[in-house]
Parts: C-alpha cells; structure tokens; sequence
C-alpha cells in the first residue's frame, strides 16, 4: 500500500535557509533509506510503500531528536 507521510521538525522556523540541523538530519535518515523528499516551506513530504516509509520516519524522527528538535509533528494519509 503506498502512502505520503508529511512532517514537520520543531522548532519551526519559516523562511530559514538552509533548515536547522534537526531538519537536515530528519532528511538524510529519509535519504539514507532511499526515498526522496519532497522538501517545502512548512515541512517534507515522503510517498512511498507503507512498510518502508513508516520505517524511514521513526528513523528520521530520532535523529532529529538527537539533533536537538522538539517535537516533529507527522500526518500520513493513503497516496
């Protein structure tokens, strides 16, 4: 079953270029998985088999922890 997760790292910051190291972190755990992100203005979009996504995102959860986030907000809906 594909799905399309969307998340966003906190503290959020609009506008800021390049994102925070929390941010960078989250993307390359998704990277490093072998997905590609869709990355916007107010968070990152992954699509991808249900298994393999939901995996990447616990994985890229963490590391944004371990980076110094606060919270990351997710929202998975069916692609």
């Amino acid at each position: 079953m594909q799905i399309r997760a969307e998340f966003t790292v906190y503290p959020f910051r609009e506008g800021e270029d390049p994102p925070p190291g929390y941010v960078q972190a989250a993307i390359g755990a998704l990277t490093a998985a072998g997905l590609d992100v869709e990355v916007g203005l107010l968070g990152q979009v992954v699509t991808g088999e249900s298994a393999e996504v939901l995996e990447a995102l616990r994985a890229a959860e963490q590391a944004a922890l371990d980076a110094g986030a606060t919270r990351v907000a997710v929202n998975v809906e069916l692609a």
